[in-house]
C-alpha cells in the first residue's frame, strides 16, 4: 500500500463500509456511444471489477446511485453483484438518504466517488468524498481525494486499494491470488 496518502485521507477511509459510485465519467469514461441502431454502449474497465469484487470480500459493500439510466449498468452490477443501484436521480443526496433508511450506516461510514457536478451534494456530505483524475475542476477542488486515474481507467480500483489498505485487509485479499 502506498503511504503518500494524508493521515485525514487513511483515517476517513478506515471507517468505510459502503462505497457508492456514479457511474458515467466513474465506472466509465464519460463517453456516450451511440449504435446506427439507437444502442448505447459502455465500456466498463475490469480492473475496476476486480477492485470491488476485492472490496466485497473485505466485507465493504459497494452501491451505485447515477443521473442516467442504462440496461448496460443493470447487466454490469448484476455480474458484479452491486447493491443498492438507485438509476435516474440527479438528486443523489434524496437517492442517498433513501439508501441510508434501510442500512445501520451513517454518512461518516460512506465514500461516494463522482466526478461532476451533480455528484457534489454527497461527496460533500460523506465520509470520504472522491473524484477521478479526469473530474470536473469544481467538483475535485471540494473532494477529499482525487485518484491518480481516470474514470473508466482503474480509479475505482484505486480507491478500493486505497479503503483496503487503510482497514488492512488489501494484502490478505491479494495472497488468495498467489
Amino acid at each position: 500500500m502506498s503511504t503518500n496518502y494524508p493521515p485525514a485521507i487513511l483515517a476517513a477511509a478506515k471507517k468505510i463500509k459502503l462505497l457508492l459510485l456514479d457511474v458515467d465519467g466513474v465506472l466509465t469514461d464519460g463517453r456516450l456511444y451511440y449504435g446506427n441502431s439507437g444502442e448505447e454502449l459502455k465500456a466498463f474497465n475490469i480492473q475496476d471489477g476486480l477492485g470491488i469484487r476485492l472490496l466485497q470480500r473485505g466485507g465493504i459493500q459497494v452501491g451505485i446511485i447515477t443521473g442516467r439510466r442504462s440496461t448496460l449498468l443493470e447487466r454490469r452490477a448484476e455480474e458484479l453483484t452491486i447493491s443498492p443501484i438507485i438509476q435516474g436521480r440527479e438528486d443523489k443526496w434524496s437517492a442517498l438518504n433513501e439508501i441510508l433508511e434501510g442500512m445501520d450506516i451513517s454518512p461518516q461510514e460512506i465514500a461516494f466517488m463522482g466526478d461532476d457536478l451533480p455528484d457534489l451534494a454527497v461527496i460533500n456530505r460523506v465520509g470520504l468524498g472522491i473524484t477521478p483524475a479526469n473530474a470536473n475542476s469544481a467538483v475535485a477542488n471540494q473532494a477529499h481525494w482525487q485518484t491518480e486515474k481516470c474514470g473508466g481507467d482503474g480509479a475505482v480500483r484505486e480507491v478500493a486499494e486505497l479503503i483496503l489498505g487503510a482497514q488492512k485487509k488489501l494484502e490478505s485479499l491479494l495472497a488468495t491470488y498467489r
